[in-house]
């Protein structure tokens, strides 16, 4: 889904528990804790599927980020989010495994996210309005170019980036 002003998000607490909804403009503007997903998707090698934001994105413009990524609408749960996001960023259908759920923050964009890995070999249908393009690359080769070149990707990315590192390799 392209960056609609209008779209609605639950605002949640500390505990990230639903206490009013907000437009997203509004919970952008006023750095309301909000809720998100992002799924790093791989290939059958252990590639990372990488992606660069479109140029038109409200937030992290021309960033490259994790494969899929997005806000988790008002009413809607993590998994169905996730799924949702997948499809519409992606075009692919597919089992989430769960990894880990992080705590808003300004490394989240004060967005409670959880984080899902999948394994695709298919070539995405990539939504013209979201992403650039994309490219399959090693984690350790993704790494070093964060270290290089953070500003490059966006700061919720090189959060889960550095999480599945530290407990996945």
């Amino acid at each position: 889904m392209t960056d609609e002003p209008r779209e609605v998000f639950n605002v949640v607490n500390e505990h990230d528990e639903v206490i009013g909804e907000a437009f997203r403009a509004d919970v952008h503007a006023q750095g309301l804790r909000h809720r998100a997903v992002s799924i790093f998707v791989f290939n059958s090698a252990g590639q990372l599927l990488m992606q660069l934001r479109s140029a038109t994105k409200d937030e992290y413009p021309s960033c490259w980020t994790s494969s899929c990524s997005g806000h988790v609408d008002a009413g809607e749960d993590y998994d169905t989010a996730a799924h949702r996001e997948l499809m519409e960023e992606l075009g692919l259908s597919a089992r989430l495994e769960y990894l880990a759920k992080f705590p808003a923050g300004p490394e989240t964009a004060n967005e409670f996210t959880v984080l899902y890995r999948t394994t695709a070999d298919e070539i995405p249908a990539l939504h013209p309005d979201e992403i650039e393009r994309v490219e399959f690359v090693d984690v350790d080769e993704v790494a070093r170019r964060v270290e290089q070149l953070p500003d490059e990707y966006t700061p919720p990315f090189r959060t889960l980036l550095e999480w599945y590192v530290r407990n996945n390799t």
